[in-house]
């Protein structure tokens, strides 16, 4: 046996008892302070909310005046709607509230479209980004050999260096997961390797067996002085952790902060969540996928049936992107952003690997819809299959035109959905569109066990994605999301395994089923297309 071999030996051992550690501990669950930040939050909400009614109801003799003003306003709205840089469907949301209540939807309107937040956020971003573009240089022999290798491949990591500084890499491993208990295990036995640094990204932190488990690693890894930081979204806060948590984990040894966090005031940022998932060590490996640091997702308690995630592991240079995904999100909100990103990027380059990897981000500030346009190159340059995974499905026209069309011209698409939903609004909608769907020759699957959070595209045997972007509103415009594009890579033989695996424990949905499914929730998922784009 090799000393690596006896290492991994060593550390399997080490992170059996670290499991059987925090599971005789128990499960912590947070406490839910009703009278808490939460309950502040929403009060404070609410009484804004309640100002501007009343305030309305003050003036309510001036009603004629104010009500030839707004509808003045709402033309005008409304013309700045049609010509907005914005997706059609979006218009169409907004247009509707601001004709039908034009006092009340030309103001929201207003609030929304000026608020400064966004603006301010949006001029950091790039002048992060563009701090990032000399650690993320495109090695020309790599982009060249893709092109001679697949023209359609390459003009989609084209589109991703040009539009968004993001490389393809071909020297690097990818492994994937096809459940979040294998990669749960695997990022422990990571982390315990670390020397250096540990970035982590989530947008869900939950205590229990699996955060439990991490952060045992993370306080003995930063005591013997791994530089370990910590980012979680706002929503945390929210209702699964308490607000002063970081301050917590600062007394570890861990720096820690929290991405936008819910404020009791009304602005429009708050919609922009962190809904990325990564976990970067030493610059030389990297976690992304749908799966997020808290039990259901490895199945420890169960929520939704039987959970199906994924996610996949790479090990390589092309790990850079994520460090610097990472740096860009941690240093936005900084008065004083570090500068020294150079120190974090990986200098050595393993053997060239089979395939080709871009790992890329998407924001809601750049006005580029990445996820969205990676899943189109994938689907209209698909020539025999293309298998989806998601667990919403609240797509626009644009997305139903591409799915129909590429059905129609004989892809054989198949989405797979959950059948024991975790938010059943989201679902009755989702199923508003499976007769369209299935009406092309789209196959729609439904998976029988529970719930399946796994946000995946994989086409031809040759091209996939994995990561956190949803066939929903919310993952392909508002928020901060990322993904793993590779093509040829050797984990493809593995996505399309589980793929066929995974079909096995799904029911084919036909017309004749949804058909069966009550009318009223069938008319609610109609009734909640129109604002879907708000959801």
């Amino acid at each position: 046996m090799s000393k690596i071999e006896e290492d991994d030996e060593r550390l399997e051992e080490k992170i059996d008892d670290l499991l059987d550690y925090v599971k005789k501990k128990g499960r912590r669950g947070i406490a839910k302070v009703i009278f808490g930040r939460t309950f502040m939050t929403i009060l404070m909400l609410l009484i804004q909310l309640a100002l501007i009614y009343f305030t309305v109801l003050k003036y309510e003799q001036y009603s004629v005046f104010f009500y030839l003003i707004s509808m003045v306003m709402s033309v005008v709205v409304v013309f700045l709607i049609i010509n907005e840089e914005i997706n059609p469907m979006y218009k169409l949301a907004w247009i509707i509230p601001v004709v039908a209540m034009p006092v009340f939807g030309t103001l929201t309107y207003l609030f929304i479209r000026f608020q400064p937040g966004p603006a301010l956020m949006r001029k950091r971003l790039d002048t992060l980004s563009r701090e990032m573009v000399p650690l993320l240089e495109q090695n020309e022999e790599t982009r060249n050999n893709l092109e001679k290798t697949d023209k359609d491949a390459f003009n989609t990591a084209r589109y991703l260096n040009a539009t968004l500084n993001y490389p393809v890499y071909d020297n690097t491993v990818t492994e994937y997961f096809p459940v979040g208990e294998k990669m749960f295990r695997r990022m422990l036995l990571e982390l315990e390797k670390a020397e250096k640094f540990i970035f982590m990204e989530y947008f869900i932190i939950e205590n229990g067996i699996m955060w439990d488990a991490v952060l045992e690693i993370l306080k003995s890894k930063a005591q013997k002085g791994v530089e370990v930081r910590v980012m979680y979204d706002g929503t945390c806060c929210f209702k699964l952790l308490p607000y002063s948590y970081p301050k917590k984990l600062q007394e570890m040894g861990i720096q820690a902060k929290i991405f936008s966090p819910i404020v009791p005031v009304l602005s429009i940022h708050q919609n922009n969540r962190d809904h990325r998932k990564i976990l970067v060590i030493d610059g030389k490996v990297a976690f992304t996928g749908g799966i997020n640091l808290a039990d259901e997702y490895i199945n420890e308690i169960e929520r939704f049936g039987h959970w199906k995630d994924t996610g996949v592991m790479l090990k390589g240079e092309a790990v850079n992107s994520f460090t610097c995904m990472f740096l860009q999100m941690w240093n936005l909100g900084e008065k004083e952003p570090e500068k020294d990103f150079g120190k974090y990027i990986l200098k050595e380059q393993l053997q060239k690997q089979k395939g080709y990897v871009i790992p890329y981000g998407d924001s809601p500030l750049d006005k580029e819809n990445t996820g969205e346009q990676v899943y189109f190159d994938i689907i209209n340059q698909a020539k025999d299959y293309v298998y989806i995974m998601t667990p919403y499905l609240i797509v626009d026209n644009e997305m139903m035109m591409a799915l129909k069309g590429a059905a129609k011209r004989g892809v054989d698409i198949r989405i797979i959905m959950p059948h024991i939903p975790d938010k059943k609004y989201a679902f009755y909608l989702a199923r508003s569109y499976y007769v369209e769907l299935i009406n092309a020759g789209v196959k729609i699957y439904e998976y029988e066990p529970g719930f399946v959070h796994s946000k995946l595209f994989v086409s031809d045997n040759e091209k996939a994605v994995v990561g956190s972007i949803n066939l929903d509103y919310r993952s392909l415009f508002l928020h901060f999301e990322c993904a793993v594009y590779m093509y040829q890579s050797e984990c493809i033989e593995h996505i399309c395994r589980d793929y066929n695996e995974t079909l096995e424990k799904c029911m084919l949905i036909t017309k004749e089923y949804y058909y069966k499914i009550p009318v009223v929730k069938r008319l609610v998922g109609r009734i909640l297309r129109l604002i879907a784009p708000l959801m």
